[in-house]
């Protein structure tokens, strides 16, 4: 275990050794960098990912609302769309981590700052409008992998300044059986997790199930409800989920 967990860890770093270079040339022309999607790609292989994608991506001006099981979840989404992501503020703060988040575009947000909410939906609503697409898990945390917690309405207030050609496009992230096994639980430290998941033996198999694009014009309660409601729907037919909690 410990020589895979050390191999993984070592291709991983390579990956993101290999993605500098030609990131940086990138940043200073001021041109959009694909390597942070080429990395996250390469850094989910690196770990043992392998990812399928189903259905039809939709490839710009949409945000991704998506059930969120572990932080491979990140490098499967990531890699596969390029999508900037929203994440907790705190997470800026990790070593090596933050830093790559920061240079992948991510949207920090505080859930404990009420008061910048709206800065925050600002700071989303102009990311959408340049095209790239934006990813957020509105269960507001990890779950077990075997339940859907409920999507946060709260979580998509960026749609009431979202442009009006951005879509709404729910992706079910799918582990299939091994998604208890691979789950984040609250209160689990994030070394003790890291190292269970990449000391797994195998390839860990994930599977994108991209659903029905949703109108953002609904409103953002009806959007949360009906997202949760597609995502739960494709997670309970391939065997996912053994319960989930009602949209």
């Amino acid at each position: 275990m410990m020589f895979r967990l050390q191999r993984r860890l070592a291709l991983a770093a390579g990956s993101l050794i290999l993605s500098l270079p030609g990131h940086a040339v990138h940043r200073i022309v001021g041109h959009p960098s694909p390597w942070v999607r080429r990395f996250l790609w390469l850094a989910g292989r690196s770990f043992g990912l392998r990812t399928r994608i189903a259905g039809t991506p939709v490839r710009d001006h949409v945000l991704y609302v998506a059930n969120h099981v572990s932080w491979l979840d990140i490098l499967a989404l990531g890699g596969a769309t390029g999508a900037a992501f929203v994440s907790k503020d705190d997470v800026a703060g990790w070593p090596v981590v933050g830093w790559l988040a920061r240079e992948g575009g991510t949207i920090f947000i505080s859930r404990a700052d009420r008061a910048g909410v709206k800065g925050q939906a600002d700071a989303l609503g102009a990311a959408l409008a340049t095209g790239r697409p934006a990813a957020l898990f509105p269960e507001g945390t990890t779950g077990n992998g075997r339940e859907l917690l409920p999507f946060r309405a709260s979580l998509l207030a960026s749609l009431d300044r979202a442009p009006p050609h951005v879509v709404v496009q729910p992706v079910a992230i799918d582990y299939g059986p091994a998604a208890a096994r691979l789950a984040w639980t609250d209160g689990e430290a994030a070394g003790t997790n890291a190292r269970r998941v990449l000391g797994t033996a195998g390839s860990l198999g994930v599977t994108l199930r991209f659903l029905d694009p949703i109108d953002p014009r609904l409103g953002r309660k009806a959007v949360a409800q009906a997202a949760q409601a597609a995502i739960q729907a494709a997670l309970l037919e391939s065997g996912a989920l053994v319960y989930s909690a009602a949209p």
